[in-house]
C-alpha cells in the first residue's frame, strides 16, 4: 500500500478488522469445537463397532486342548508345511496369549497369539 491508501477507507484495510475478529471467535470456539470433533469420533466408533463385532468368530481354547500353529515365522519352501504341531496348550494368559508344549511334555519358551493356532482334532 503507498501511504495516501492508507487514511482512505478501502476495501483491504476493512478486512483486517474483520479478520482479526474472526480470529478472535475462532480462538473463543476452539473448545465447542473440539468437543463436536469428539462427539462425532465416538460415534463414528460406536457405528464401526456395531457393524464388526458381530461378525468377529470369537476362538478361545483351553488348558489341555491340542492346537496347531502357523509356520509362518521363517519363510518355508513351497512344498514346505504351513502348520507344525500338534501341541497341547499349557496355560491361558490373557487377550488371547497361550503358552504351549509339545506332546512329549517340553514347554515352548515364547506364548503365541490366537490369531496364530488353530484347533487340532486328534
Amino acid at each position: 500500500m503507498i501511504p495516501a491508501e492508507i487514511g482512505v477507507p478501502y476495501a483491504r484495510t476493512l478486512m483486517n478488522d474483520d479478520n482479526e475478529k474472526e480470529l478472535r471467535m475462532n480462538l473463543d470456539l476452539f473448545k465447542e469445537r473440539r468437543e463436536l470433533a469428539l462427539i462425532r469420533e465416538h460415534n463414528y466408533k460406536r457405528q464401526l463397532q456395531k457393524y464388526y463385532n458381530p461378525r468377529v468368530k470369537i476362538c478361545t481354547f483351553d488348558a489341555g486342548d491340542f492346537v496347531i500353529r502357523n509356520n509362518r515365522e521363517e519363510p518355508p519352501g513351497k512344498l514346505a508345511p504351513t502348520c507344525e504341531g500338534p501341541y497341547k496348550v499349557k496355560e491361558v494368559l490373557s487377550k488371547g496369549a497361550y503358552k504351549l508344549k509339545k506332546l512329549d511334555g517340553t514347554e515352548i519358551p515364547r506364548t503365541w497369539n490366537v490369531a496364530q493356532l488353530k484347533k487340532c482334532y486328534i
